[in-house]
């Protein structure tokens, strides 16, 4: 049974989280249909949404807070060396340590990096890697240190990969964390899907109920991916 969550007051919470409705999604920078983003977020209920390609520019970070509002959710990260990622949570849900980090880019190519936070005991990394191998490797030096010196109940990595089951990048990060979306179908271009770039992989003792894809009519024309939602558990 999901706890369910009002305001700053978490109801019937008494310890840890029963489970986390957690959804990786790639908004396009909102280039699509907002209103269905909103939708589609509403409709799944999320307790943490992992974003790459938010809202970029002057008026990134406002209009992102004002998507989250709409959604019924809060920014936890966003901006700053996030750069192509973001955090957004449940108002209520105890978050701890929202961060952001930079990865090693090259000019002439996106400035990338990282957001994450601890969620209710379980440390949630957002993840945009590069459209090119060579950069994606670099990115695995920060990202495996962010993965192994966690002190909390559990990680969840969930993201935009920028590469298929079985590139060198996931099977580096298999080494430590186990995909558990091998099975969703892919995710992208949104309206044809015949690629599975997103992802969400765990650390070892996290529990999953569910994992699946959103494929309907909102999220053909929200964005050109797909977005995917696991229910995740702490040991």
């Amino acid at each position: 049974m999901r706890t369910r969550w009002c305001g700053r007051v978490s109801l019937g919470w008494n310890g840890p989280v029963p489970s986390l409705r957690v959804v990786t999604w790639n908004l396009r920078q909102l280039k699509d249909d907002r209103s269905a983003v909103v939708d589609v977020i509403r409709a799944l209920d999320a307790d943490v949404v992992a974003v790459q390609e938010p809202p970029r520019g002057p008026w990134g970070r406002s209009r992102l807070r004002r998507l989250a509002h709409d959604a019924g959710l809060t920014v936890a990260v966003a901006g700053g060396g996030a750069r192509t990622t973001a955090l957004l949570v449940r108002p209520g849900l105890p978050v701890h340590g929202a961060r952001s980090m930079r990865l090693a880019w090259r000019p002439g190519r996106t400035r990338r990096g990282l957001a994450f936070a601890e969620v209710a005991g379980i440390r949630v990394i957002s993840v945009h890697l590069s459209l090119a191998e060579a950069e994606r490797q670099r990115h695995l030096v920060r990202l495996g240190h962010l993965v192994r010196s966690t002190t909390s109940s559990g990680v969840v990595l969930a993201g935009d990969l920028n590469e298929e089951p079985g590139g060198p990048t996931r099977r580096a990060l298999e080494r430590h964390l186990r995909d558990v979306t091998t099975a969703v179908g892919p995710t992208f271009p949104a309206r044809r899907p015949h690629r599975r770039l997103d992802a969400v992989l765990v650390s070892p003792g996290v529990r999953v109920s569910q994992a699946r894809r959103v494929q309907d009519e909102l999220t053909r024309v929200a964005s050109d991916h797909l977005p995917v939602v696991v229910e995740v558990s702490s040991p």
